[in-house]
């Protein structure tokens, strides 16, 4: 008799021990839809909301004599100019750093931040047909610049064969270490070619829109992926 019972209190203690795991990925399978459905419409609210503070306008394709190549989907800008004798090349950063506002004989307590932006510009002579090509064709020139909301900055200036990519270049002194008339002629030769204060609040009005609409898209792939 005793055995009996224990043969049945082993069946029932074997009964609960099989059934469990299927309740349990069946909570588990609620709980994941559950969590699911909570994220989804936090991340629909929130393409509401940012939506709603997107330009009324496209991202401009256009500024001045450069065309503009948004680069959906990645944290840089290219502009490119071009005419007879030069072609130019422009890889911007959106804001990538800030320094303190001051004013002139001002110590900054950094609660003003001016945004800063970093330009890769490249100036290459075009080859003609009807000449030979001359030392200086087969040159690029590059700048690293910095554009502030209202100024724009160089920071180096290098000169390197066209097509040949060293590793470690020489990048010459920092330029506000080279002769001041020297500073001034590069200054001068990149605001002849549009590379100057204009472009730089261009960029800073340009990099705050594009900010906004790729956190939109970046948004909208997260829900599309959690909808799958």
């Amino acid at each position: 008799m005793a055995r009996q019972a224990c043969r049945s209190l082993l069946s029932r203690i074997q009964t609960r021990i099989s059934s469990p795991p299927q309740t349990r990925s069946l909570i588990t399978g609620m709980r994941r839809s559950a969590l699911k459905e909570t994220l989804l419409r936090a991340l629909r609210s929130e393409i509401s909301y940012e939506s709603s503070h997107l330009p009324t306008s496209p991202l401009e394709t256009h500024f001045n004599s450069f065309t503009i190549d948004p680069r959906e989907g990645e944290q840089w800008v290219s502009l490119t100019r071009s005419d007879d004798r030069e072609e130019i090349k422009i890889d911007a950063t959106l804001f990538d750093g800030s320094a303190p506002e001051t004013r002139s004989g001002d110590v900054s307590d950094g609660s003003n931040q001016r945004l800063h932006i970093t330009l890769a510009v490249e100036v290459s002579k075009k080859d003609s047909d009807s000449e030979p090509e001359s030392e200086s064709g087969g040159i690029i020139m590059q700048f690293l610049c910095s554009a502030w909301p209202d100024a724009m900055d160089v920071d180096r200036v290098y000169a390197g064969p066209r097509g040949i990519y060293a590793i470690k270049p020489y990048m010459g002194p920092e330029f506000k270490d080279l002769d001041e008339e020297v500073q001034k002629a590069v200054q001068d030769y990149l605001e002849q070619r549009g590379v100057n204060d204009e472009l730089a609040a261009f960029l800073h009005k340009y990099a705050a829109n594009k900010d906004r609409t790729e956190h939109v898209r970046w948004l909208q792939n997260i829900e599309s992926y959690m909808k799958k």
